[in-house]
């Protein structure tokens, strides 16, 4: 679970050196003979100081993008956003769609705008965040799935972890659902990102074990499963340092 945790900062008042310690806490497991955690998570402004921190290491750089979090952009602000960390470097890319697009019914402005933003990243891992708690239905959730799947995500994320109540049992199943149901029909693999609120490792193993009943063992994998979470990191490191002294 440690090596698909995308250890993050996106805060206000992040700064260079709230970076470089986050990115010195992320060689420190490898350091301390614990796995490396998948990936380091940043706003755009940080992205070339993360991907230098960690320059051969093998731990990809993050970016959120796409007016994050509240998605209340015009489609060509984000995708300036999405070029500029691109070019800043970052691997992955975390976008969170228009939800209040979604809701009004807009489908198509949804998918073209995910499509959008495919065709500017096709060497990026692209996870698109759909904000459960301002969906807040199965059925908006299940169809902001499809969309974004459609549109050519490689990962679905649930929360921003701005929105209260951030990530939910009942929301991801909804999602882990819909990435099962596209598995069986046409072949194609998406992950899944669980975020907002993930803090304690007994709260993960609900949701590690909820995706490996839905979706098999082979999603317990970071290259189909994240956790966007810095404090359960920690809660795991100890847990593990703890176990390998006896």
């Amino acid at each position: 679970m440690l090596s698909c945790i995308d250890l993050t900062t996106l805060e206000g008042t992040d700064n260079s050196r709230r970076i470089v310690e986050l990115c010195h806490k992320a060689l420190l497991y490898s350091e301390s003979g614990l796995p490396s955690p998948a990936a380091v998570c940043v706003y755009p402004p940080f992205v070339r100081l993360a991907k230098e921190q960690l320059k051969g290491t093998g731990i990809m750089i993050a970016s959120v993008a796409g007016s994050f979090p509240s998605g209340q952009a015009p489609l060509a602000v984000k995708l300036e956003e999405v070029a500029y960390v691109v070019n800043e470097g970052a691997d992955e890319i975390d976008v969170v769609i228009s939800r209040g697009r979604l809701i009004e019914g807009d489908e198509n402005y949804v998918f073209d705008e995910i499509s959008a933003i495919r065709e500017l990243c096709k060497q990026n891992l692209l996870k698109v965040i759909i904000e459960t708690s301002d969906l807040r239905s199965n059925i908006l959730i299940r169809k902001a799935c499809e969309i974004a799947i459609k549109a050519g995500a490689d990962f679905i994320k649930t929360s921003t972890g701005k929105v209260q109540p951030g990530v939910t049992l009942e929301a991801t199943e909804t999602i882990v659902k819909v990435i099962d149901e596209f598995h069986r029909n046409t072949g194609r693999k998406t992950g899944i990102k669980i975020a907002g609120g993930i803090s304690e490792p007994n709260q993960a193993l609900q949701y590690f074990l909820l995706i490996d009943r839905v979706l098999g063992e082979e999603w317990s994998d970071k290259r189909l499963f994240r956790i966007g979470s810095s404090h359960l990191a920690d809660s795991l490191a100890q847990i593990l340092s703890a176990s390998s002294k006896h």
